[in-house]
C-alpha cells in the first residue's frame, strides 16, 4: 500500500424525503458540494481537519465524517490511517444533507484510496454511523443518493441497506434556505408516534405514485404525488413562510415540493428552467417580506453523487 495515495472528492448536497417519502426517498443535488482531500498516513486511525469556518468537532468519534471513517476501517483488515480536510460549502443544519454529504464524502474518497474494495451498499452502511452522530438515528435517505446519485429507494436499512436507484425525468430544483436553525433530532422528536389507517394508506399511495411517475417520467403524476399527510403537517410549524412559499410556488408553475429532510431548507421541482427561476423569485419575495436573511439554489438533480476531481496520486 502507497502510504502517499491522496484523492480530492466533492460530496453532493441532496434533499431527502422528498415530501411523501420520509426515510425511504432522497436525490442528490448538482449545487452546492463540499470539498474534501484524503490522504493515507503512516499513523493508523482518523485525524480531521476543517477547513472552514463551521467549528465542527475534531474528535473523528463526534465528527461525522470520522464516524463513517471509523466504521469504514473496522472492516479493514490491515492497520490503516487517513486524514480527511473538510472545506464545507453545505451549511451544517441547512436542511440539505450536510452531515451526509461529509459522511459519503469520507467513504467514497476512502474507498478510492483503498482500490475500490467496497460496494455501494457497504459505502451506505458505513457512512449511516456518521449520520447516528448528527441525528441519534441511522437513516439514509441522504446518504444513498449522496453515493449512488439521482434518486433512490431505500427499501431497508437492516440488516443491510438495500438501495433501489430510481429513473426520473429532467428536472429542475429550487431550494430556499432561511437563516435559522431547525436541529434534525427536534425536528423528529415532534413526529407522532402513531398515525392513523386512513392517513397511512394515503401515505402508501402518494409515495407509489411518486415512484411511479418518476419512473414513467409522468410529471402531472409526480405533481400529484407530492403530498404528505403525515411529517409536514408537524413539520412545517417550524418553518416561517412556509405555506407562502409553498403556495405561491405551486402558482408560479411548479409541481411541487416541502421541507428538505427536516428543513429549514423547501425545495420545489419544475419541469423547466423558466418555472423554476419563477419560483426562485417567489422564495425571494416571501423572505424579503418576512424579513429573513435566506439562500437559494438553482440546480438540477445531480446522478453521479461523490465525484472524484483529482485521481489518486503517489
Amino acid at each position: 500500500m502507497n502510504l502517499s495515495s491522496s484523492v480530492t472528492v466533492l460530496a453532493p448536497a441532496t434533499v431527502a424525503n422528498v415530501v411523501c417519502g420520509f426515510d425511504v426517498l432522497g436525490f442528490a443535488l448538482n449545487e452546492p458540494n463540499d470539498t474534501m482531500h484524503l490522504r493515507l498516513t503512516e499513523q493508523p486511525g482518523v485525524t480531521i481537519i476543517n477547513e472552514d469556518d463551521y467549528n465542527l468537532p475534531t474528535e473523528p468519534a463526534r465528527n461525522v465524517a470520522g464516524a463513517a471513517l471509523l466504521a469504514f476501517l473496522r472492516a479493514v483488515p490491515e492497520p490503516v490511517g487517513i486524514e480527511v480536510r473538510i472545506s464545507k460549502a453545505i451549511k451544517p443544519g441547512s436542511g440539505i444533507g450536510s452531515s451526509a454529504a461529509s459522511a459519503a464524502g469520507a467513504v467514497v474518497g476512502a474507498n478510492q484510496l483503498l482500490g475500490n474494495r467496497f460496494s455501494k451498499p457497504e459505502l451506505v452502511e458505513f457512512a449511516m454511523y456518521g449520520e447516528e452522530v448528527s441525528s441519534g438515528v441511522r437513516h439514509a435517505d441522504n446518504i444513498a443518493p449522496g453515493i449512488y446519485g439521482g434518486v433512490t429507494l431505500i427499501r431497508a436499512t437492516t440488516p443491510r441497506p438495500d438501495i433501489v436507484p430510481l429513473s426520473a425525468p429532467p428536472l429542475f430544483v429550487t431550494v430556499v434556505h432561511p437563516q435559522i436553525e431547525v436541529k434534525t433530532s427536534d425536528a423528529r422528536q415532534i413526529l407522532k408516534q402513531q398515525v392513523p389507517l386512513k392517513l397511512a394508506i394515503q401515505q402508501w399511495g402518494n409515495v407509489g405514485a411518486l415512484v411511479a411517475g418518476l419512473l414513467q417520467h409522468d410529471y402531472d403524476l409526480i405533481g400529484r404525488a407530492l403530498e404528505d399527510v403525515i411529517i409536514e403537517p408537524v413539520r412545517s410549524i417550524l418553518i416561517p413562510g412556509f405555506q407562502e412559499v409553498k403556495q405561491g410556488s405551486q402558482a408560479a408553475g411548479a409541481l411541487g415540493g416541502g421541507i428538505s429532510g427536516s428543513g429549514p431548507s423547501l425545495f420545489m421541482l419544475s419541469k423547466d428552467e423558466a418555472t423554476a427561476r419563477a419560483v426562485e423569485a417567489v422564495m425571494h419575495d416571501v423572505y424579503e417580506r418576512l424579513g429573513l436573511d435566506h439562500h437559494t439554489y438553482l440546480t438540477t438533480i445531480n446522478q453521479q453523487g461523490v465525484t472524484l476531481v483529482a485521481p489518486p496520486s503517489a
